[in-house]
């Protein structure tokens, strides 16, 4: 049977890591956390577990998780972050690609998040289908920070897996606010060094497809005043970051 790596990333995670640990230690072989120098209780909590940690200023997310990757041992890795985990039914599927030996290079998983208290389970949020499970001797973390994703060399095989990865976003309204506007700031640096560029169409246009794709086309309606609010907000997200895009041109 082949092994399993599970990696995590962290910074200030007291109140999500152990619940993600608690769900991945009955199917890896060894955890690797890479922390950005929590100054909080995240380290203690880790060391309760039998994981590898390391401590690693912050790189950036692709870049981190990359760097994530260079310390896991086994060629078949697992990543997650620390406010996810696993449903037992992923679990499930996860222990029965590994008894095959995992048969594909890469395997895709749902994931559920958790607004507020209220799983969303309409709009942009979900299904959502995230590629986590892979060979990384054939897939890297790419993408645009903070907006990272795996990317698999040409014909790699893929399998989806049952289950879902339960992701616990926002326990607050002021957290997704605050959240926003660091991560445009991010995103809108990260297009301008990609040589992306703005303008009043993009900021225009751009937020009001990714409110009515999320809001109706996906039913996010069906998830009530939670599902206005967060079809909103991808809309707002949208608008936020290609006006620092636009202003950075300025510059």
């Amino acid at each position: 049977m082949q092994q399993l790596s599970v990696s995590i990333i962290t910074f200030n995670e007291e109140k999500n890591i152990a619940r993600c640990l608690d769900s991945v230690k009955d199917i890896a072989n060894e955890i690797v956390v890479i922390d950005s120098n929590s100054t909080d209780n995240t380290e203690s909590i880790c060391k309760q577990y039998d994981v590898k940690f390391f401590k690693q200023s912050f790189l950036g997310y692709i870049a981190q998780k990359n760097f994530a990757l260079e310390h896991c041992k086994y060629n078949n890795v697992l990543c997650l972050d620390a406010d996810e985990c696993l449903s037992p039914e992923l679990i499930k599927s996860i222990k029965e690609a590994k008894q095959n030996d995992f048969s594909v290079d890469a395997y895709t998983m749902n994931r559920l998040s958790n607004f507020c208290g209220k799983w969303i389970k309409h709009g942009s949020w979900y299904p959502d289908k995230k590629l986590r499970l892979f060979n990384k001797q054939k897939g890297k973390w790419a993408g645009i920070d903070p907006h990272d994703k795996i990317e698999m060399q040409a014909n790699c095989s893929t399998q989806f897996l049952k289950g879902d990865i339960y992701h616990y976003s926002y326990n607050t309204v002021e957290e997704v606010l605050t959240q926003q506007n660091k991560f445009t700031t991010i995103q809108a640096k990260a297009m301008y060094a990609k040589g992306k560029r703005s303008n009043t169409f993009k900021l225009f246009a751009n937020p009001f497809v990714a409110f009515t794709s999320g809001y109706i086309f996906k039913f996010g309606f069906l998830d009530g005043a939670d599902g206005f609010f967060i079809a909103s907000t991808v809309a707002y997200n949208t608008m936020v970051k290609y006006y620092k895009l636009l202003r950075l041109q300025g510059k």
